[in-house]
């Protein structure tokens, strides 16, 4: 009775898994070499004697960088050891410059923490690329983005006052005629307002430089660096981990390289980093890919017959969804393509006759071709009636989703696409990094405290990781690992059916679903697994009976075959997921009183002349006089060997 019991509810519950939307929130990938920086935050008390008035790179010394540092120079100081030679040093090293990265060095840099956390942190950024335009557009929910806004105004960070939205509707559309009786032309809208985020503002908001207060530095310059193993890199001696911090060579496109000494080493470089590990050992699937082609295109609306819609699309919403394939000749080998692998246009209509198009593949693996996603989009365009008469921008959206999580005990954090932010089953990350930038700061910040009597840099860097993914989370994450998956092996009919029933359900559920992050608007919905139990049996009921029969299929066979992160995720049963939190390894001290229980009576003995190593000795030796026999008594062993002499 239990297992049947067990059966089904794993089944429904997994139903729900399957909700998805979809999401443009790309985040560009790592980029490379640079020149050196600068700024009033130069660190300059911990570093090697210089010439009076010049930095280590040969530059004038601002006197506010002296200032600035006082209280953060002791960082670095050591009384056992020298630190190693470095050109810069500073508290966190931010690797990368795109959203992610300058959302995470924002808060670190801040003076101000809404828990009352120590100060900010020295914090240096490093992107040869740091200058170049962010080529994403960003789609966001509207209440999402006012989380962010509130999040970010309690670390004394303003966003501009909605200067960073670049567009805003009341309503969502979406089309998902052509299958179950649904008629092509059809539209089903959803009354949740979305916003497009201006790209150049948002970056211009997160670039705090030297320049302004509490900013921090930047360098242009990138690693040069690949994790071989865990805390291991080649070329050798390009980046070292010590117990007071980590050393990095780094390069600009010039050639030049600078040596960087930091506390943490922080990476978003994006999904396919080659610093951050990946878990081997955890069972997961591998990542599949959203890919988007986009153009921020002007249309003639000279003969349009209503302004107010460019096509179908009505300027006054956003088009998430149009699933429709009537644009191909029926029976023709392209419609058969496109129901095979299914892709949707995506509509953000701007200012008059402006408006962005993106023919988008959600989520596949392998991934479908760039070249196939633009041809569908204007041939659909084209059997809309809508004609191009300009293309201003072109977008090529790559986005890894899901695949495993980074590996524990690095010292490397990995950050937003580097440790697998992205949520899984719809390429969302945007909202996801910059709010989870909030825990990781804090975290970090804690841990770097230099008012603590000891700072573990191995325990900051799993609270960091703890931070993004708490057992909970993972859990949760899990649940919508799934939901990728099913959406792979769906044919467009499956993914109209699966998507009008999603939006059927109340705001609440699939908007928790569609956030997938802590502190999301509705995420409560689905932090526990009893919510994401009744999030799935209510998402099974709304589906068509042909896409709720596969998705149970799709259940039992991913649970079957080794998913069991899925009954993880919707049941009590498995526990929780291995935490990131830092575990002391123990010590290897054997047994103290036996080995200081036989060093005393060798002390003692007019046989044994020899004090072993395993007692205490830096090696064997004869044995020690009476007048340092109480000395040896009161040490504590600490070496151990394995043969007793």
């Amino acid at each position: 009775m239990w297992s049947h019991r067990r059966s089904a509810v794993i089944v429904l519950v997994v139903l729900a898994v399957t909700a998805t939307n979809t999401c443009h929130a790309f985040v560009p990938v790592a980029l490379t070499s640079s020149q050196n920086i600068a700024g009033k935050h130069a660190r300059a008390a911990s570093m090697p004697a210089l010439p009076e008035g010049t930095t280590s790179l040969g530059r004038p010394r601002m006197a506010a960088a002296n200032r600035s540092n006082r209280r953060r120079q002791q960082l670095f100081a050591s009384p056992a050891e020298p630190s190693p030679a470095a050109d810069e040093r500073c508290d966190v090293l931010i690797m990368g410059s795109g959203p992610a990265a300058r959302a995470i060095a924002t808060l670190l840099s801040s003076s101000k923490c809404p828990d009352g956390s120590p100060h900010g942190l020295d914090v240096l950024m490093a992107d040869a690329n740091f200058d170049r335009a962010w080529p994403p557009n960003y789609g966001v929910w509207e209440d999402e983005w006012d989380a962010i806004n509130d999040l970010y105004q309690s670390f004394g960070r303003t966003l501009g006052d909605n200067k960073c939205v670049d567009r805003y509707w009341p309503l969502t559309d979406c089309y998902f005629g052509g299958s179950f009786n649904i008629p092509a032309e059809e539209r089903f809208r959803v009354d949740r307002p979305y916003c497009r985020i201006d790209k150049d503002a948002l970056r211009d908001v997160l670039t705090l430089t030297a320049e302004d207060d509490d900013g921090y530095r930047v360098i242009r310059a990138n690693h040069i660096s690949r994790a071989t193993s865990t805390n291991l890199y080649q070329p050798t001696g390009t980046l070292t981990h010590d117990p007071d911090g980590s050393t990095i060579v780094l390069r600009a496109k010039d050639g030049e390289q600078t040596t960087v000494r930091a506390r943490l080493i922080v990476d978003c470089t994006g999904h396919e980093s080659d610093l951050v590990l990946k878990d081997g050992r955890a069972k997961s699937k591998p990542a599949g890919f959203q890919i988007a082609y986009g153009a921020l295109v002007t249309v003639d609306e000279a003969n349009s017959p209503d302004k107010s819609q460019i096509g179908p699309y009505d300027k006054e919403a956003m088009t998430l969804f149009d699933y429709r394939t009537d644009h191909f000749s029926e029976g023709s080998d392209a419609e058969k393509s496109a129901e095979r692998a299914p892709t949707f246009m995506y509509a953000m209509p701007l200012k008059d006759n402006r408006i962005f198009f993106e023919e988008t593949s959600l989520v596949a693996r392998p991934a479908i071709s760039f070249q196939e996603c633009k041809d569908r989009c204007f041939t659909r365009l084209e059997h809309l009636g809508i004609k191009v008469v300009d293309v201003e921008e072109e977008e090529f959206c790559y986005i890894p989703m899901g695949g495993p999580l980074p590996a524990k005990d690095q010292r490397i954090v990995g950050f937003g696409g580097a440790a697998a932010m992205v949520h899984p089953s719809t390429g969302y990350h945007l909202c996801r990094a910059m709010l989870a930038a909030g825990a990781v700061a804090k975290a970090i910040r804690t841990e770097l405290d230099q008012n603590k009597s000891e700072v573990n840099l191995d325990v900051a860097a799993a609270a960091a990781y703890h931070a993004m993914w708490s057992p909970a989370n993972i859990r949760q994450r899990n649940f919508a690992v799934f939901g990728g998956e099913f959406l792979m092996k769906q044919n467009v009919e499956g993914l109209r059916g699966f998507f009008d029933g999603f939006f059927r359900l109340p705001l609440e559920m699939w908007g928790g679903f569609l956030a997938g992050w802590p502190g999301l608007p509705n995420n409560d919905r689905h932090e526990t697994w009893t919510a994401r139990l009744w999030f799935g049996l209510s998402f099974v009921s709304k589906l068509p009976l042909q896409v709720a029969a596969d998705m149970l299929a799709s259940i039992i066979t991913y649970s079957v075959t080794g998913g069991e992160d899925l009954i993880q995720s919707v049941t009590p049963l498995l526990g929780n997921p291995q935490s990131y939190e830092h575990v002391e390894r123990p010590k290897n001290m054997g047994d103290v009183a036996a080995k200081a229980e036989a060093r005393k009576m060798i002390q003692e003995s007019k046989l044994t002349e020899t004090l072993p190593v395993a007692f205490g000795a830096s090696s064997s030796s004869k044995k020690v006089s009476a007048k340092k026999k109480d000395e040896a008594e009161s040490e504590t062993p600490e070496v151990p060997t394995k043969s007793f002499q």
